[in-house]
């Protein structure tokens, strides 16, 4: 069966009425594109940034009425020409194709996966495997700062630990970390959607018994075993009193979203707290794991 599909090109400010429109008009999925050529990195912890002009997408079976939802959208202020709006016939199988194209079943080290919905699984009977479908919180694997993070933690001993994943996003650290053994897992993340969405994916995962969501506010220093955090090298820094206060006296800090060019500001923060401080690369971006003192 065809599905179809409306774009629309709008500003950043117009995002939440556009795709309220789309959802009062039966949209069966919703995404949003960069219009232009606006790279969004790793945010801040707690924020969802888009793009200054974004490409809005709305997926509909074939017999919605078109009209109706074109002229809703050209209603919206600064949207006043049709030109910004267009629709095409989408089929099954591209649909599907996109999709997959784009999450594929990922590998971290030597035996940890994130696994898309309806994707094959491994045969290794041994691998660890995490179950995470791409949504608006961000950390799905695909960013080289979570590839680093995750595949520290396929090397790591967790059984028994406890950990806190700072800046969770989606949890795909702390759900990790508690599918490898963590006795308990505290994620803090100061956008109530991210804590949300670390609950379903944990809850997802069979783990959610051993995850507890914090906002930064209510979170109390703890005596963990691990610290993780994906985040900025700015909020590392001015995190570090918290992070490494966190930590028991031998506990593992594993630290990233950082440039390499910032690696070493970071880092000599952290060596005041730290026996030593590991570096690993990739694609530009850092990971830094220390030994709290």
């Amino acid at each position: 069966m065809p599905w179809a599909e409306v774009s629309l090109s709008i500003p950043r400010g117009l995002a939440e009425d556009a795709e309220r429109i789309l959802e009062e008009h039966g949209a069966l999925a919703i995404t949003y594109e960069d219009s232009a050529d606006d790279p969004v990195l790793e945010p801040m912890p707690g924020t969802a940034p888009l793009w200054p002009g974004i490409a809005l997408r709305g997926l509909f079976t074939a017999d919605v009425i078109r009209g109706e939802v074109s002229q809703s959208l050209l209603q919206l202020p600064g949207v006043d020409r049709a030109e910004y709006l267009s629709w095409r016939e989408v089929a099954d199988q591209d649909w599907t194709r996109a999709w997959m194209d784009r999450f594929r079943p990922m590998k971290f080290g030597q035996g940890l996966w994130i696994i898309p919905t309806g994707m094959e699984e491994p045969e290794d009977p041994e691998a660890v495997l995490l179950r995470l479908d791409p949504g608006l919180a961000f950390g799905t694997g695909t960013h080289p700062t979570t590839a680093l993070c995750l595949e520290w933690i396929d090397a790591f001993e967790f059984t028994g630990r406890d950990v806190v994943d700072y800046g969770c996003g989606s949890g795909v650290l702390g759900i990790a970390a508690a599918l490898k053994g963590a006795k308990h897992v505290t994620c803090v993340d100061n956008d109530p959607q991210a804590l949300e969405a670390t609950e379903d994916n944990a809850r997802r995962n069979k783990v959610v018994d051993r995850i507890r969501c914090e906002s930064p506010e209510s979170y109390r220093q703890t005596q963990a075993d691990v610290v993780l955090a994906n985040i900025l090298a700015g909020p590392l820094i001015e995190l570090a009193p918290v992070l490494l206060g966190s930590l028991t006296a031998g506990g593992q800090v594993v630290l990233s979203g950082i440039l390499e060019e910032q690696a070493d500001d970071v880092a000599r923060v952290y060596r005041a707290g730290c026996e030593s401080i590991g570096v690993s690369t990739l694609d530009g971006w850092v990971r830094l794991h220390g030994t709290c003192r």
